[in-house]
């Protein structure tokens, strides 16, 4: 489909105010993802061409995070691996079952999210030690948000680091720069199975790709200068506007009967 250079030019944008803050506290396809529908995408590319410009600035961020030596690959090899198959099986079974029941549970995950991080220390003590083992944490949290980003994915990356900070015991700073490692590998698997259905429209994907890496890359630099202040009210934030809009979506008959 054919845009104008004003609608590409807003898009690109987005994408960068998205990516942005995507780098620091997820949550960057609840502004990319309207607009894409906005400008009259349908649904199914609308997702694809999302996951598309998403990965460049998830693989941004990975990659400054890596270069700073925020990130090291060879420590994370099990969690990469297991999240790519995770997020390939999710990518694969969206195609075959039905999300409907397990839309209904999502705004209840991003509540508790929101509420974690607002009600709970998320420095963890000195020396703590992880509440799951490496492996462990590779194959249930790598693996179980992998295909659960495959399947649907709002909210992946503040599920990433709330577990990355509960369960792996990590800094606030060091589970966003980790967070989205591992996000951008579940993006290249999802991406994988919509390229083999032909659903990306890659101009458009390409061209909002280069406001996202630059948007993500600014986004990681904040993380690793000053940015402990900034990731825990935008989590929240973030989480807590995804879950309004997916209770939106979900009830949107029954809240405008009552008024």
């Amino acid at each position: 489909m054919e845009l104008s250079f004003e609608i590409m030019a807003l898009l690109i944008a987005v994408a960068a105010v998205a990516g942005f803050i995507d780098a620091m506290a997820g949550g960057g396809g609840l502004i990319t993802l309207p607009a894409l529908l906005a400008a009259g995408i349908t649904p199914a590319q609308a997702l694809a061409t999302n996951k598309l410009q998403s990965s460049f600035g998830s693989f941004s961020a990975s990659l400054y995070f890596i270069r700073s030596g925020a990130v090291k690959l060879q420590e994370m090899w099990l969690p990469i691996v297991c999240t790519f198959i995770g997020s390939a099986l999710g990518a694969e079974a969206v195609q075959h079952i039905k999300p409907d029941v397990l839309m209904s549970i999502i705004p209840i995950v991003l509540i508790a999210i929101s509420g974690y991080f607002l009600f709970s220390s998320v420095t963890p003590k000195p020396n703590e030690k992880p509440k799951l083992s490496e492996a462990a944490f590779a194959f249930f949290v790598g693996g179980g948000v992998g295909f659960y980003d495959g399947f649907l994915g709002p909210g992946t990356g503040s599920i990433f680091a709330v577990c990355f900070v509960a369960l792996g015991r990590y800094s606030l700073v060091a589970a966003t720069a980790h967070t989205k490692v591992l996000n951008f590998t579940s993006n290249i698997a999802a991406l994988t199975f919509f390229i083999l259905a032909g659903l990306p429209i890659w101009e458009l994907g390409l061209t909002m790709a280069i406001g996202g890496f630059i948007g993500a890359r600014l986004g990681a630099r904040v993380v690793l200068g000053n940015g402990q202040k900034w990731i825990k009210p935008l989590v929240i934030i973030m989480s807590m506007s995804m879950a309004i809009k997916l209770l939106w979506e979900q009830h949107q008959q029954l809240l405008l009967s009552m008024f």
